[in-house]
């Protein structure tokens, strides 16, 4: 953990981890395009894993990969800062302008998940918990969360929907610069592979940021609202 080296695999493996993360939440959270049921399913399904304690475990999991992974590109920044100024300089015009703003991109994209967690987790300053799937207690009697109208209402809210966008596309930015980063750290990439895998990371950033932003579109103008 001391070392550069150390610190920049920690970085790697915790960000492998994350965006493995993103490709599932991004699958799940698609089936609001599915209807209410299925979404509802979906949402009571991870809350019943191993008798609901199956959330939390990746939750916990989740929080300790991404406090990791911000803290040691901040402590790996910090080195690079340190470093000689002609070092520095020539690093910076070789540079793409994903890879120079990643620590930006990174913070911000840190204070959206924060954001996120209070707006549809802990459901802060709204009546999103009172919500219930009316359908779902009709047909079986059992009650649960109407998941699915909580997003509907959420993103119903012009404010929302731009900070989400920003955050997507910040992203987006970042995970075009940070899944080739993953390969090269881990020694993935060589001369034939660089190609390929630089272009892999931008598509899935791009498949990332489109799936992602769809759902706010989609619903601020009007999907869900009949």
């Amino acid at each position: 953990m001391r070392s550069s080296i150390g610190r920049k695999f920690i970085v790697a493996i915790t960000g492998l981890a994350l965006v493995l993360f993103l490709a599932g939440h991004l699958s799940g959270n698609l089936l609001i395009f599915a209807g209410r049921e299925a979404f509802n399913d979906y949402a009571q399904f991870l809350h019943e894993v191993l008798h609901g304690t199956g959330v939390w475990i990746a939750r916990i999991g989740l929080l300790v990969c991404l406090v990791l992974h911000v803290w040691f590109t901040i402590l790996l920044t910090r080195e690079n800062k340190a470093a000689k100024p002609r070092y520095e300089h020539e690093n910076t015009v070789q540079a793409s302008k994903s890879s120079r703003m990643m620590i930006w991109s990174g913070l911000t994209i840190l204070a959206f998940i924060v954001y996120h967690i209070l707006h549809f987790t802990v459901k802060a300053g709204s009546d999103y918990a009172s919500l219930i799937d009316a359908a779902h207690l009709a047909e079986t009697g059992e009650t649960r969360h109407d998941a699915w109208q909580m997003v509907i209402e959420g993103f119903g809210h012009f404010y929302n929907v731009i900070f989400y966008l920003i955050a997507m596309t910040l992203l987006c930015s970042h995970l075009s610069h940070g899944v080739a980063s993953i390969f090269q750290t881990l020694g993935l990439r060589s001369k034939k592979t660089a190609g390929p895998i630089n272009v892999l990371s931008k598509v899935y950033a791009i498949v990332i940021y489109l799936g992602f932003i769809s759902i706010p579109i989609a619903v601020f103008f009007g999907y869900g609202s009949n």
